[in-house]
């Protein structure tokens, strides 16, 4: 049991070190912009759907009191 977890590990690491294509630091700066600009657009919608649909419910909801 011991060795079918080494060799596991083993095999992880050699995979990490020789087979995975690491960004460079250009591209994971880049990449970070990316999805930072692209949450705050998204937060920005769920914002505006959220108070659009607070005050629309607020006034349907004064309708029939």
């Amino acid at each position: 049991m011991f060795g079918r977890i080494s060799h596991y590990f083993r095999e992880a690491k050699d995979e990490l070190v020789n087979k995975v294509s690491w960004p460079t630091w250009e591209e994971l700066r880049e990449s970070t912009w990316i999805v930072l600009i692209a949450s705050l657009i998204f937060a920005l919608v769920i914002w505006a759907l959220d108070s659009v649909l607070g005050v629309s419910l607020t006034q349907f909801y004064k309708l029939f009191k």
